[in-house]
């Protein structure tokens, strides 16, 4: 069973944003919001050059990398063709308005020293 840690509010996550949840000694998780108030989390990395995908811009189920406009899946991750490559997505859920992160998820999945 999966141990849930409470983030944030759906509505402190900007519409067509997204907020960043800093780890220790690990790239940040991104937590977006689409216009429909879905919410997705992926880290925080683009698979093309490594863009801050918590600072691009959010459409449907994407986002638009920051630094060459890749097209990244919300869901899973992956970048859309024509470009090739996948971020690490984690999984979220939103109950009652508020959004969780799986906990272990944030303590081990994808674990490695933030370079920046």
């Amino acid at each position: 069973m999966s141990e849930w840690k409470p983030i944030c509010r759906v509505e402190d996550i900007p519409v067509l944003g997204a907020r960043r949840v800093a780890r220790d000694n690990a790239v940040a998780v991104a937590v977006f919001r689409n216009s429909e108030d879905k919410v997705f989390a992926l880290l925080d990395r683009c698979p093309h050059k490594g863009g801050p995908l918590s600072q691009g811009i959010v459409f449907g189920e994407s986002v638009a990398c920051p630094l060459h406009n890749w097209t990244i899946g919300l869901a899973d991750g992956c970048a859309k063709a024509p470009d090739v490559g996948c971020t690490t997505p984690f999984a979220c859920k939103v109950d009652g308005g508020e959004v969780f992160l799986d906990a272990e998820e944030l303590r081990h999945k994808a674990i490695e020293r933030e370079t920046a």
